[in-house]
């Protein structure tokens, strides 16, 4: 299990403050104690942090936050998805990249392929949010 925290503020006057996310996901530790990582956008008002434990990509490639290829989608993710892999292969045959064994990468790329629709197609439990920068 990993653990997820967010902050949103609509009205962009105050600040994120990446030592808060910090201190967040610090709490959460003892849902993943292999990784952690933050990602802050002052600009736009949002942060999101992460824990993790590695369980099916071990390698530094599933460290979230992640973001997508062009720095346009961030998303923290806990859970399982237990179709990720058939997903994959479908994203794949439509000309989709991957550099990591990570089923959040699914997600990402899923979601730049179908939208919010993309959500219909994951069998599993798990919760992640997802930040599309510029989307207000």
């Amino acid at each position: 299990m990993c653990g997820i925290v967010g902050v949103f503020d609509a009205r962009q006057r105050a600040s994120v403050s990446k030592e808060v996310l910090l201190r967040m996901t610090e709490c959460l530790l003892h849902r993943g104690p292999d990784d952690q990582g933050v990602f802050v956008s002052q600009e736009e008002g949002v942060g999101l942090g992460h824990t993790r434990l590695s369980i099916i990509d071990l390698s530094l490639l599933g460290h979230q936050p992640m973001a997508n290829s062009t720095k346009t989608l961030w998303i923290t993710f806990n859970g399982e998805i237990y179709n990720f892999q058939e997903i994959r292969t479908e994203l794949q045959k439509r000309g989709r990249k991957f550099k990591s064994g990570s089923a959040t990468e699914v997600i990402l790329e899923a979601y730049e392929e179908w939208g919010m629709e993309s959500v219909s197609r994951f069998r599993g439990m798990f919760a992640f949010a997802l930040w599309a920068a510029g989307a207000r």
